[in-house]
């Protein structure tokens, strides 16, 4: 379309520089605003069917309901625009179209606040100070959603058939079922492959944790393709060592010497709790097991009268705790405390801390996977001395793993 010389003139009459005809207040984004809001009204017109101030409008059953303001991004910056609003909320324009960023752009701004913990009236005000523009709840609802097919897939994909270290863990949330709000577990298991890489294998729930669901979950990583398991790290739950034993009969168990410190200090009166602790370390700080088991009788001459109960449940729980005494240094910082599921589930809290309460169970698992997957992203490397490491397994697991 070409604009008449004198309909250019009197434009340009004042525009001396490049900055006047393209800049932040220039002629350009002035003039572009003006024709948006002008076919902007048009639209509104013919959407009523009457003109502005025409009588013919008078109980129609719409009428004009003033203006929301939108910024477009264009190559001169944001322009903003008043986009006219009628009241049956019926309008939709087309020359600028509701929600007008691309889709996948969109999708992943909301899915991106979502994984942060935001609520979703928080990520509607997020998304207007970024596009200008308001985002119904319904498409939030429906873009998380399409999240729940992703992991439906993630939780039921094959997996690798050996892991040389698995951790396993839970924590708790509340959550909505059937008009009632109940405690979940959810429950984690993080393994390294034998590339030396951290990866989440396996996430259930179930109303509270015990052994009998962990029956369930090993038996279904089994059922994905796991094989065995060299060692399997978890916390001193009863019935736990029994419940991997039943599913891979072979491999090692390490009861987290963290969780031991923390029961057996429980019921120590806070001004033995220090000595009680610096004499623990000579147990679980021992270079071999004999040693350990040394450390454990000098404790018990110490502390029995006062706490008999703390070297007893060393020694009904020491076959399970003495693993790690059967590795290097290096392995041991691994594998001795379950504080690397623990730090998954850290992340996991500070997502969902603002969630008091999960609306469902798909809710709880939209989130807790988009989570995962922010904290997964900056697993790039292998555990230190991962090839040192994975030489040691070979040698002691002979014939379990192949290099």
């Amino acid at each position: 379309m070409k604009i008449a010389d004198d309909v250019l003139e009197k434009l340009l009459k004042g525009v001396k520089t490049q900055e006047d005809l393209f800049g932040k207040d220039g002629l350009v984004k002035s003039l572009t605003g003006q024709l948006l809001g002008k076919m902007l009204e048009g639209e509104m017109n013919e959407h009523l069917g009457y003109e502005k101030y025409d009588s013919s409008g008078i109980n129609s059953g719409n009428s004009r309901n003033g203006h929301c303001e939108k910024q477009l991004k264009t190559g001169s910056g944001n322009l903003s625009v008043k986009v006219p609003r009628d009241r049956n909320s019926s309008f939709s324009p087309q020359v600028i179209s509701k929600n007008e960023v691309k889709s996948g752009e969109l999708s992943n701004k909301i899915l991106y606040l979502y994984s942060t913990g935001l609520s979703t009236r928080d990520i509607q005000e997020q998304l207007k100070d970024l596009y200008g523009t308001e985002i119904s709840s319904g498409l939030i609802s429906n873009v998380t959603k399409e999240v729940l097919s992703e992991v439906v897939s993630w939780r039921n994909r094959a997996l690798d058939s050996v892991y040389p270290i698995v951790w396993m863990d839970a924590l708790v949330v509340k959550c909505r079922e059937d008009n009632h709000v109940i405690k979940k577990a959810i429950y984690l298991a993080l393994g390294v492959n034998l590339e030396g890489h951290k990866e989440i294998i396996g996430m259930w729930s179930s109303e509270n944790e015990g052994s009998k669901f962990w029956l369930q979950c090993l038996t279904e990583l089994k059922n994905r393709g796991v094989s065995d398991i060299l060692v399997c790290c978890v916390d001193g739950l009863s019935g736990f060592p029994e419940a991997i034993e039943a599913v891979f009969p072979k491999t090692d168990i390490q009861l987290c010497i963290v969780h031991m410190i923390r029961n057996s200090v429980k019921y120590v009166s806070s001004k033995d709790r220090k000595a009680v602790c610096r004499d623990l370390k000579r147990i679980y700080k021992a270079s071999t097991e004999e040693e350990g088991l040394v450390g454990l009788e000098e404790f018990s001459d110490i502390w029995d009268k006062e706490y008999p109960s703390i070297s007893r449940i060393w020694r009904k729980k020491w076959e399970n705790l003495n693993t790690f005494f059967g590795f290097p240094e290096e392995i041991r910082k691994v594998i001795y405390t379950t504080n690397a599921i623990e730090s998954v589930n850290m992340g996991i809290r500070k997502v969902i801390k603002n969630k008091r309460v999960f609306p469902s169970e798909e809710s709880m698992f939209k989130m807790v996977y988009l989570a995962i997957q922010r904290l997964t992203k900056k697993w790039t490397m292998p555990i230190r001395n991962w090839n040192k490491a994975l030489n040691y397994f070979a040698i002691k697991y002979e014939g379990r793993i192949e290099l």
